[in-house]
């Protein structure tokens, strides 16, 4: 199975829900081009739902690690939503749990967005 997104709009948040698995080759580029799609739309506050990512490979975190620079470098704010234990845990072992913000609810994830400055 690879990746798809699809993005919608809550409050001035883009949210980009992933379903698949974040791995070397097409899914990183889709989800790298998605995120510039999004930048260039002029949308600097984005909420990644990975409720529905069952795997994510060393690229897939490059990726991930990647696409949070390229989010602040326009001043723009990247966050995660709805780990699933497997991702969440590998989080904790590579330490990027200390990169992103990781939100378990929608409302509180868009609502963050606002409470830390307001929408950009």
């Amino acid at each position: 199975m690879s990746l798809s997104v699809k993005t919608r709009q809550s409050n001035g948040v883009s949210i980009l829900d992933l379903d698949g698995r974040i791995t070397l080759g097409e899914p990183t580029g889709l989800l790298r081009d998605t995120v510039k799609t999004v930048l260039a739309e002029g949308h600097k506050d984005i909420l990644l739902n990975l409720g529905q990512v069952s795997y994510i490979d060393s690229a897939g975190l490059g990726e991930l690690v990647g696409c949070n620079s390229t989010v602040r470098n326009a001043g723009g704010r990247l966050k995660l939503m709805q780990l699933q234990k497997k991702i969440s845990d590998l989080m904790q072992i590579t330490k990027l749990h200390t990169v992103f913000e990781v939100i378990d609810d929608e409302a509180k994830a868009v609502s963050s967005f606002a409470a830390a400055g307001g929408a950009s």
